[in-house]
């Protein structure tokens, strides 16, 4: 999956960005558990990207939410 900009996750509705954060937390989920079996991760960066995008989707949900 490609790292999500804000302006796209401003432009997607309410129902995608909540399917996308399901399908990151999902991941990232995956991720932490291999880690924690004692395997590596593939891309290490990835972990990072995928918490930064989980960050922006919950801050413009926030934002939405104020207005």
């Amino acid at each position: 999956m490609p790292i999500l900009r804000i302006q796209e996750i401003r432009d997607m509705s309410s129902e995608e960005r909540a399917r996308r954060l399901d399908e990151l937390r999902t991941e990232l989920s995956k991720i932490r558990t291999m880690v924690h079996a004692g395997g590596s991760v593939e891309n290490p960066g990835r972990v990072k990207a995928i918490k930064k995008a989980i960050a922006r989707i919950l801050t413009i949900d926030r934002e939405e939410l104020e207005e």
